[in-house]
């Protein structure tokens, strides 16, 4: 790399500036990581150790990557070319340099270098596959990657230059590049500094590769995985906490439960759809929960709900099945061999294969984006209702002295223009293929865009779904001195925390940036989970109140109403 080369300006840096170098262990076998296991190897909660099976895996791999280099035995990637160069036979006297001019020749990456969190992430895991022993990689090269990522020594690799195929080449060489003593490297302790002084000032070699490594170290989908397993945990968090979000705006609308009653949902037996349904029940069962602001409303004329309350449960529902099923899926790839050749020591052969193919997580992330942007698609809406006096029968934009101020005006205007963003960002990147390496990566997932756009389309989620807890929150206070349910109260206090009433117009961003915060960090999810949980455990009997306009044999006979809600008719 030239002298004169210098680094973008790294996200996320400030993240480690309060880095403290983790005391306790994970133990990778290659088998039994989990996508919340990786998400916090790259928060830097845990170093790394190798379990003893995985350590003889490895060894016993290598003897096969050995033994046919001693034999000069014609095999795919050890002693041949690459690609197109394939059946380029390389001499024994130059199989290393053919690693390093592997790396270096596929270090063409381009645009802004992964933050420090997904560097280590996808650090983690490519160890985590290497230790399933399938990769030949020598147990001394792979210790040397580990006390790199135990001491955050973390390359610089683009985020952009992988197609999906053959793995992601281009992040990954970058990654190995960095092993090598080449190209630029960060740590919490040395900053950005050519990768070789970082590893000296952390008392590390560079790599010396042996034939086969520089393809172990490269040859894998682990840039769309690593980046997979965050989207997938992000994307748990926030539609946990988009039912609560939902829950306080119905209230403040003044809805009705009776859209969420159990037998609803019996018949119709998705089990996302069922648990939306509890969770709404747990947050706004009034009997349980009292709640000042549901009987104040308890024998209004209303029919029934908008779609945007009343269907919580089947929109919602799909976006936590959808998460559940890529979460299946990237957990399998995260610990699967993704190398090619593959190295079976127990056959003492290797085969060539198709394992570097990113489509399944590709077409994962993709599925991911869709099913959770509907999450942010039906928020916006809500917003709407909670802005809309014709629609809420609270003041214009959530605040007094409209025209003067203009409240959450703009703010609703933010969620929609990230909801169109969503739009065009959900348009799945794995329906398209550009054959590559002359003809010979004929097919390829356009993997990585689906994991960075997934991972986009969440956070926009997320930005839609503060701006509308903000927005129930405010409109609560036009409701005092009238009190929501118990764990919706706690929802409160923990918003206005962080964020205080709007009693005129100020610098609305911040709040927006606090309330998304809140949501990143779970604290929504952490103040309701108890009240969830309780009403689960117990097995509390779920209130069922009559409702003056809904038909009932027993408010027939008794040719009266006692209690309630809004109907729930269906429309024509």
């Amino acid at each position: 790399m030239s002298s004169d080369f210098i680094a973008s300006n790294l996200e996320g840096v400030d993240l480690y500036s309060r880095y403290q170098e983790p005391e306790k262990y994970i133990y990778l076998d290659g088998n039994s990581l989990t996508p919340e296991d990786l998400v916090n190897l790259g928060k830097g909660l845990y170093k790394i150790k190798l379990t003893p099976e995985a350590e003889v895996k490895v060894r016993q791999s290598r003897e096969v990557i050995e033994r046919i280099v001693k034999e000069q035995t014609v095999v795919y990637g050890i002693t041949t070319g690459f690609g197109k160069f394939a059946r380029t036979v390389i001499p024994t006297s130059r199989l290393k340099e053919l690693q390093v001019n592997l790396v270096r020749s596929h270090s063409a990456g381009v645009g802004k270098p992964l933050i420090p969190e997904r560097s280590r992430m996808l650090l983690a895991l490519r160890i985590n596959v290497l230790a399933k022993g399938y990769s030949g990689i020598s147990l001394e090269t792979l210790q040397q990657v580990i006390e790199a990522f135990n001491a955050s020594c973390l390359p610089y690799i683009p985020e952009k230059g992988t197609v999906g195929a053959s793995g992601d080449l281009a992040p990954l060489s970058h990654l190995a590049l960095g092993f090598i003593g080449e190209g630029k490297m960060w740590s919490p302790k040395s900053g950005w500094a050519d990768a070789k002084y970082v590893l000296q000032a952390h008392g590390l070699k560079p790599i010396t590769l042996k034939p086969k490594e520089g393809l172990a170290l490269i040859n894998g989908t682990q840039m769309i995985s690593s980046l997979g397993c965050e989207a997938v945990e992000r994307a748990s968090a926030i539609a946990r906490q988009a039912d609560i979000v939902a829950a306080l705006t119905l209230e403040v609308l003044k809805g009705t439960t009776r859209a969420f009653d159990t037998d609803i949902h019996a018949v119709r037996a998705h089990p996302g759809q069922i648990e939306v349904a509890f969770r709404f029940r747990s947050l706004l069962d009034s009997d349980h929960h009292p709640s000042e602001i549901a009987e104040s409303h308890r024998f209004c004329d209303r029919v029934q709900d908008a779609y945007t309350l009343r269907c919580c449960p089947q929109v919602h529902g799909v976006a936590n099945d959808t998460i559940a099923f890529v979460k299946d899926i990237i957990t399998t790839e995260i610990n699967s061999a993704t190398d090619n050749p593959m190295v079976f020591a127990e056959r003492g052969e290797t085969i060539s294969g198709g394992n570097f193919h990113g489509e399944y997580p590709a077409k994962a992330l993709d599925y991911l984006a869709i099913g959770v942007h509907e999450l942010a698609a039906i928020s916006e809406r809500r917003i709407e209702r909670l802005c809309n006096p014709s629609l809420s029968e609270l003041p214009a934009f959530l605040v007094t002295e409209g025209g003067l101020n203009s409240g959450f005006m703009i703010a609703h205007c933010t969620a929609a223009a990230l909801v169109s963003e969503n739009k065009a960002l959900c348009h799945p990147s794995s329906v398209d293929s550009l054959s590559t390496s002359a003809a010979t990566e004929d097919h390829v997932s356009m993997g990585g865009w689906a994991a960075r756009k997934a991972l986009k389309v969440i956070e926009h989620v997320e930005q839609v779904l503060a701006i509308e807890l903000l927005a129930a929150c405010q409109g609560i206070e036009f409701l005092r001195p009238l009190r929501t349910t118990t764990p919706l109260e706690k929802v409160y206090d923990l918003v206005r925390s962080v964020v205080r009433p709007w009693l005129k117009d100020r610098f609305m961003a911040p709040d927006i940036e606090a309330a998304h915060r809140l949501l990143v960090e779970q604290k929504v999810w952490e103040v309701a989970e108890p009240y969830i949980e309780k009403y689960r455990r117990e097995h509390i009997p779920e209130s069922r109140p009559v409702s003056p306009t809904a038909f009932s044999l027993d408010s027939l006979r008794m040719n009266k109403c006692v209690g309630t809600d809004h109907s729930d008719q269906d429309e024509l």
